[in-house]
């Protein structure tokens, strides 16, 4: 099936499973409810990823409207549309969705580089905020060039530059990355290259070496590069910066070339149990950049399967719950729902629109304080977004995998925020020229 919807609302947080895509209408949605669309993958080569994250977002939303009747009484009509992390695909979904709803849609989570990059212009235009958790252009960033754009916590060149910043401390310190060796080895698509411009600008201040290495999606043929890598140019570290089976490939070409898994460090869409359960003991030691927690054991875990799971309304497989993936897509629905309940401080408890919303991004303040009434104390950080920081920046850590679950080894990561909000600054002034996009003044 091509697509796939869900529709979760109510006052009392009943579930409605809605009609594949196509055959709905705006009837569908109560008009006193707050319309979302999701654009998700639960089919093509990356489903056994996509699926948990969007299993974790439909799940926290149905926790909101099962607990709370929804945010300030507004019950949330979720709907997913599946791109098949297809970016052409992406752009129709957006294309139908985003006028569904009593107020239209209030942000949507577009699951992909690509497609965000392509509704970029159009969501600005549209006024409904792209929310590119940890994805996407790295000048997202720059909220006044990218106003209806947001990629809290960490952009591409934040986690780079934390997987440079690991490194240095397993070295002995940043002046012993001089003259070492450092392998990028990426997905090669649009995800994959945008970190090259700041792993340039962290060579050049830090002296060490680095060779790139494309890897044609899915990426499941390594054998050639792993012996470039490892016979050949013997880095090191190797940073990985892959997506689905390309994973799992990497780790075992690496073992089978006999390069130690243990000075492997991937971002965190190469962080997940997909990506190392299926290599077995070859995986053990490998790590990967982190912005929130792994594991079932924290509060809003724990409420979702009580009310919502215990109840049979979870939206997938109980026994991944508190995967990563899963955990990710519950950090990237309870952003929004917190961003939506910001908004509704400013503009009142009622189906808002996305500009509105946009404005609760921009005013965004999840204080310790907030995250523990929540239950997501120890779950993810402080974060804080503004007009003009769209990211919030937020320290990062690395998680390793230890054959049965993954345990953080590193202290917080911070990042290097002056150079990583120059390079964010200059290219979304390039951008706005180039586009010809009025800057928005942020006091």
């Amino acid at each position: 099936m091509g697509t796939r919807a869900h529709c979760l609302t109510g006052l009392l947080a009943a579930l409605f499973l809605l009609a594949p895509l196509g055959t709905t209408t705006a009837a569908d949605i109560p008009p006193d409810a707050q319309f979302f669309p999701h654009l998700v993958y639960r089919t093509g080569p990356y489903a056994p990823y996509g699926i948990p994250f969007a299993d974790g977002v439909a799940d926290y939303i149905a926790l909101v409207n099962q607990r709370d009747g929804g945010i300030g009484g507004v019950p949330i009509a979720l709907e997913e549309c599946d791109t098949g992390y297809i970016t052409d695909r992406g752009v129709d979904c957006y294309e139908r969705l985003k006028a569904k709803g009593p107020t239209g849609a209030a942000a949507v989570l577009s699951l992909s580089t690509g497609i965000t990059n392509a509704l970029v212009e159009r969501s600005a235009t549209d006024r409904i905020p792209v929310f590119a958790s940890g994805y996407g252009r790295a000048d997202l960033s720059d909220g006044r060039v990218f106003a209806f754009a947001v990629n809290a916590p960490a952009s591409y060149w934040t986690g780079v530059d934390a997987a440079v910043s690991y490194i240095a401390t397993q070295l002995g310190g940043t002046e012993q990355l001089r003259g070492r060796r450092i392998a990028y080895l990426y997905h090669d698509s649009a995800f994959g290259k945008e970190p090259l411009p700041m792993l340039e600008a962290l060579r050049a201040r830090f002296g060490f070496e680095m060779r790139s290495y494309p890897v044609a999606p899915p990426g499941l043929d390594q054998k050639a590069v792993w012996m470039q890598i490892a016979r050949q140019y013997r880095p090191d570290y190797v940073v990985l910066w892959g997506w689905g089976v390309q994973n799992s490939t990497a780790l075992r070409e690496a073992a089978a070339a006999g390069f130690p898994a243990d000075r492997m460090i991937g971002v965190w869409w190469a962080g997940s149990e997909q990506d190392v359960v299926p290599v077995g003991p070859a995986a053990v030691g490998y790590k990967a950049i982190a912005f929130h927690a792994a594991g079932a054991d924290h509060p809003v875990i724990r409420a979702i399967k009580a009310q919502v799971l215990a109840r049979g309304l979870g939206a997938g497989d109980p026994a991944q719950v508190g995967t990563v993936l899963y955990n990710r897509g519950v950090f990237n629905a309870a952003v929004l729902v917190e961003a939506i309940r910001t908004a509704q401080g400013q503009h009142g408890r009622k189906p808002l629109t996305g500009a509105q919303v946009a404005w609760g991004f921009d005013h965004l303040d999840l204080t310790a304080e907030r995250l523990a009434a929540l239950g997501l104390d120890g779950f993810m950080l402080p974060l804080r977004t503004t007009c003009a920081d769209h990211e919030g920046m937020t320290p990062l850590w690395v998680q390793q995998w230890d054959g049965r679950r993954w345990r953080v080894v590193s202290d917080r990561i911070e990042p290097r925020r002056a150079l990583i909000r120059g390079l964010v600054e200059d290219s979304a002034r390039k951008f706005a020229a180039e586009r010809k996009v009025v800057v928005r003044a942020c006091s």
